[in-house]
């Protein structure tokens, strides 16, 4: 009987915690819709509790069999330590072999150790990287950023390595085609995915009674138009810029309709987001949950009026797809992959990064009917991780399979 093929996977999370991110998303549905072909291993971090440290543990997650192991503990990946929790994970990978038959990397640095591991190496692109470097604004939010020449520098000597470059930003993957052209044939643009049995639209009676039940939970008027913003609170997501849209907002609307806030998610911005509703005068108009589930950020995504991304740089956010597919249409700032996607009945591109274009855009979603849920689920639709992921194994199996036949192919002709 033939082995099953191994597949491990590399990033620095708990796929148990509340976990915040487009990449932990991707992993997560990774194991989620693994075919039974496969046997998947997962090396990321333990809690400050629970997990034995740098041993191997059968667990179950969506309940598929994974191995877990827990490479060193961090108490909280959301929030960014004095020391970038990447570093501590490349350096805990040294001296240490997990090669298998397959090796997926979301991060660079960690490559760094595993360069005479045997295996197919894939390696995931999740931002436009040469946006990021140029992006404005705080320098430690991205450590890269200070010094652009040295990152280049380490993917140039860590590049050739992988078997395959797959980004989910069409200009990304152009790029690295462009910049290393003897590796152009391993780079490819890869869709993310959304996962269709959690995210979905409800019926419009059922939406509406959700959205009064929310109201009144949350001491608002039943006609409040609810603004919805997930993800990290970083520089990159620019939560603040948000915040300052939703004063120029209020003041756009003459009260035309209440607006009320609804941020998901935590990071290091967090006293920087209260100070300024604070400041602006809005503690009454926001409320910041904390990190969710993924089944309680469901629940808001099918209830919110439009969904709010105000980036500075993008690839293709996970949580645009997660809430086109709940119908709830999306403003975006223009970064990445979802203004190539929506349509004019699924949400508003910002022309420019500023408070006031994303007011007029939030305000233009909020004050007309022309954004319908059929409308959002049909961009989301291509994007379900079950068509997606399988594809992704699909193409896995095939590679092991040919791998494995020219390997006896092979052995024959040596004993013949």
């Amino acid at each position: 009987m033939m082995r099953k093929p191994v597949l491990t996977i590399f990033y620095q999370f708990n796929p148990w915690n509340t976990t915040i991110g487009g990449i932990q998303t991707l992993i997560r549905v990774f194991i989620k819709y693994a075919p039974d072909d496969f046997e998947v291993r997962l090396v990321g971090t333990g809690d400050s509790q629970s997990q034995s440290i740098g041993k191997w543990q059968d667990n179950e997650f969506a309940n598929k069999p994974v191995k877990f192991l827990p490479l060193l503990r961090v108490e909280n990946d959301n929030v960014r330590g004095l020391i970038p929790t990447t570093v501590k994970y490349t350096t805990a990978l040294f001296g240490r072999n997990f090669a298998s038959d397959f090796m997926h990397f979301h991060r660079l640095e960690p490559t760094l150790a595993v360069r005479h591991w045997q295996g197919e190496k894939t390696l995931f692109i999740h931002n436009d990287i040469y946006a990021q470097m140029k992006a404005s604004g705080d320098k430690k939010a991205i450590l890269w950023r200070r010094f652009p020449a040295v990152y280049f520098a380490l993917e140039k000597s860590l590049v050739h390595q992988f078997d395959q470059i797959l980004s989910c930003n069409t200009e990304s993957a152009q790029l690295y085609k462009q910049r290393y052209p003897s590796l152009s044939d391993r780079v490819a643009y890869v869709k993310n995915s959304f996962d269709d049995e959690v995210f979905y639209p409800l019926h419009l009676r059922e939406r509406e009674l959700k959205r009064r039940e929310l109201a009144q939970k949350l001491g608002q008027n039943e006609q409040t138009k609810f603004v919805l913003f997930a993800g990290r609170l970083h520089p990159q997501k620019d939560p603040v810029l948000l915040v300052q849209a939703l004063s120029i907002l209020n003041q756009k609307n003459n009260d035309e309709y209440p607006v009320h806030l609804l941020i998901v998610g935590d990071g290091e911005l967090a006293p920087l987001l209260r100070q300024t509703i604070d400041s602006l005068g809005l503690t009454k108009n926001v409320t910041m949950l904390g990190a969710l589930t993924q089944a309680e950020l469901a629940d808001l995504h099918r209830v919110c009026h439009v969904f709010a991304l105000s980036s500075a740089y993008e690839g293709l956010p996970l949580v645009t797809l997660e809430a086109l597919a709940c119908g709830t249409p999306v403003v975006t700032t223009q970064t990445g992959e979802t203004p190539k996607l929506l349509t004019d009945d699924s949400g508003v591109v910002c022309n420019e990064r500023t408070p006031e274009c994303i007011a007029s855009a939030l305000h233009q979603v909020l004050s007309r009917s022309d954004y319908t849920d059929e409308a959002c689920t049909r961009v989301a639709r291509p994007f379900a991780a079950r068509n997606v992921v399988n594809e992704v194994y699909a193409d896995m199996l095939r590679r092991w399979i040919t791998k494995n036949d020219m390997h006896k192919i092979s052995s024959k002709c040596l004993t013949s």
